[in-house]
Parts: C-alpha cells; sequence; structure tokens
C-alpha cells in the first residue's frame, strides 16, 4: 500500500478493516496454495499481501489504545 492508501484506511471504520483484513487473508492463503501446486505467476504479490495484512493490523492496534486512553 501506498501512503496515500494508508491514510484512507486510517479513515474508514475498525468493522471495514476487520473485513478487509479477512479479504487479505482468505487471499494469502490462495496464494500459498497456488505456490504450493505452482501455479503462482507473481510471487511477489505474497509479500505485498502479507505487508498490507501487518498495516492494517498495526492501524486497528493503534485504534485500540487510542480507545483504551
Amino acid at each position: 500500500m501506498k501512503a496515500r492508501e494508508i491514510k484512507e484506511i486510517r479513515t474508514n471504520d475498525p468493522q471495514d478493516l476487520i473485513v478487509k483484513l479477512g479479504d487479505l487473508k482468505a487471499e494469502l492463503f490462495n496464494l500459498r496454495f497456488q505456490l504450493a501446486t505452482g501455479q503462482l505467476e507473481n510471487p511477489m504479490r505474497i509479500k505485498e499481501v502479507k505487508k498490507s495484512i501487518a498495516q492494517i493490523k498495526t492501524i486497528l492496534r493503534e485504534e485500540e489504545l487510542r480507545v483504551q486512553q
């Protein structure tokens, strides 16, 4: 994700982020399955999806900490 996309994600509702996180995890599962069967065309996509998952988790955690204060 680019910085602009991250700013847009920060404005989203946490429930939307959780849904997006689920979608990304499902995509990562499918990419790993394709890798195991030799059908993966773009191996760098795995790295991109993992990074997106980490970024969304970070944003969710920041929001959680902000609510606790």
